[in-house]
């Protein structure tokens, strides 16, 4: 119990089960007494209800905010403008944000970029996408495009990308995305557009180009002539030989020009190497 300014006397409506318990124990001994402790617990039952109601009416209303955005936003992966379109009629916007935040019922990937939480999901969102709209301009190359092209066998669980801007990382609710600065003239080839499972695009660098990325970016690796470059290849990358020797000269040797590294010289010889010498034997 305490008195407040005016002098009334208040206490922690929590608490109203003990009370009305104490209430039951003073009786059998001081009826009068308990009269007093029954006025307490109507009082304090009275708060409750109206506590009670009001934090229902609260729940009530995010729920309805929140259900008329997933109406409104077809896809799991959205920004901030497109949540301050659904929230346009009301006057504090970023209050209703803060609040389905703390509900969990939208998830912050990074500033302005949002999923929707378990409840509300429609489907799984796509990283891929989001790799894409968490730095930019960016495409997804290197180890993560290698393992989606089945170039690699090792699972990869980094979202790995390239960008012309500076080297970044982000560790965000829904995994670490990385991004690596490869140069203008290079950024703008050998990137193309992929549909993910739930019919969302994205942009993904070509297998040529994805390998060509990851070595030009290796780092720890002497790599001084095509027997390097196929140990590093075959026993570090364990690139699929198959694969690699299937893919497009023509494509890797646009890539290298552009690019001016001797590393990938090495890599365009070994496939040249290896396809000619198919040719020979067909021949």
């Amino acid at each position: 119990f305490h008195y407040n300014a005016n002098g009334i006397v208040h206490f922690n409506h929590n608490f109203t089960p003990c009370l009305w318990c104490l209430s039951r124990i003073i009786y059998a001994n001081s009826p009068e007494v308990s009269e007093i402790f029954s006025l307490f617990f109507s009082y304090s039952m009275s708060i409750f209800v109206r506590h009670t109601m009001f934090k229902t009416t609260i729940f009530l209303i995010g729920k309805i905010v929140i259900e008329r955005i997933r109406q409104q936003i077809p896809h799991e992966e959205f920004d901030y403008l497109a949540l301050l379109d659904c929230l346009k009629c009301y006057a504090h916007p970023r209050d209703k944000i803060t609040d389905l935040l703390r509900k969990g019922w939208i998830i912050r990937v990074k500033k302005g970029l949002y999923v929707f939480g378990d409840l509300y999901a429609r489907g799984a969102y796509a990283r891929e996408v989001l790799a894409n709209l968490i730095y930019g301009p960016s495409y997804i190359s290197m180890d993560y495009a290698l393992y989606y092209y089945g170039l690699i066998p090792e699972r990869v669980e980094t979202i790995t990308s390239v960008t012309c801007g500076h080297n970044r990382t982000f560790f965000t609710p829904v995994g670490k995305f990385t991004y690596r600065e490869v140069p203008l003239l290079a950024y703008q080839t050998g990137v193309q557009r992929v549909e993910s499972e739930s019919n969302r695009a994205f942009l993904m660098a070509t297998p040529e180009k994805a390998l060509a990325d990851k070595v030009r970016n290796q780092r720890g690796h002497a790599i001084r002539s095509q027997r390097d470059m196929k140990a590093y290849l075959f026993d570090d990358l364990r690139v699929d030989e198959d694969l690699f020797y299937g893919l497009d000269a023509d494509n890797l040797c646009d890539i290298v020009a552009r690019y001016r590294s001797q590393k990938l010289r090495l890599l365009q010889a070994l496939l040249y190497r290896h396809q000619r010498s198919e040719v020979a034997v067909y021949a």
